[in-house]
């Protein structure tokens, strides 16, 4: 009952994580997740694996409930996002690939980096909303490389790719609210091409704990999709309501300090 009740509250910041800020909910999913298998005793080898591909799993039920929150605004770029999914999708099954090879303990080393990257970044970072007109697309192949080395990147860090796709895009003089809605929706071909290639790789392996499709485990993803999806649609209203200038602050505090463990924990 109590891991159960960890799982429900992981969906409760992620979803609302995930509306507000674009982010897909994955850099709050991943570090509980570890923590609340390591507590089940689940075997070190897999688990931080199990971590990342489960969380590509909800990340898809919660992309859809954002996307749609998102959409029924207007502000999902659905031209721009057709020209970015091939590549996220390739790039992101690549990274599913890229992270069986990388050890349980280096790959939380990694994630600690870049979520106390990421939390540094949305401290010092001052974003300006470009005005409607000022879009600046650069040619195929560089939306397309950029495209796929946010797929890869996100595969393996069990994220949506907000964090990625969201400067990006402003780099692009996307405004800031069309941005995090085309964020959402490049978050879907992340998770479903993630998840597919997470379970692909760790199928055979004899250290995974029953109720385990590969490196997904579908406790973990049926306790955070059941509060998850309801508190995306909140966090997207919110994104449209309210400056998250504040909570994405608190946010990047708390990235720095599960960043902060995960490296002192593993060196």
């Amino acid at each position: 009952m109590e891991i159960l009740l960890i799982y429900l509250g992981v969906g409760i910041a992620a979803g609302l994580i995930a509306g507000l800020f674009g982010v897909g909910g994955g850099l709050i999913v991943v570090p509980a997740l570890v923590l609340a298998f390591s507590a089940q005793g689940f075997d070190s080898a897999v688990l931080t694996h199990m971590a990342v591909g489960t969380s590509l799993a909800t990340i898809i039920i919660t992309s859809l409930s954002s996307i749609r929150a998102h959409h029924l605004k207007g502000a999902v770029d659905w031209p721009l996002f057709r020209r970015m999914a091939p590549a996220i999708f390739v790039g992101s099954w690549l990274g599913g690939i890229t992270a069986d090879y990388i050890p349980g303990a280096k790959l939380q080393l990694l994630i600690g980096v870049f979520a106390i990257a990421i939390g540094i970044r949305m401290w010092l970072s001052r974003r300006a909303a470009a005005a409607d007109g000022e879009e600046q697309i650069p040619a195929a192949p560089v939306v397309l490389g950029a495209s796929g080395l946010i797929g890869w990147a996100s595969a393996i860090f069990g994220i949506g790719g907000g964090s990625l796709t969201v400067p990006l895009l402003s780099r692009f003089r996307v405004r800031m609210q069309r941005a995090v809605a085309t964020s959402a929706a490049c978050g879907l071909p992340i998770a479903i091409s993630g998840t597919l290639s997470f379970m692909v790789q760790g199928w055979d392996n004899p250290a995974l704990p029953a109720w385990s499709s590969g490196y997904v485990y579908w406790p973990a993803f049926l306790g955070i999709v059941i509060t998850s999806s309801v508190m995306a649609k909140v966090g997207a209203k919110l994104a449209h309501s309210l400056s998250p200038e504040v909570l994405k602050k608190l946010f990047g505090l708390l990235l720095f300090l599960i960043g902060l463990r995960f490296l002192l924990s593993n060196i």
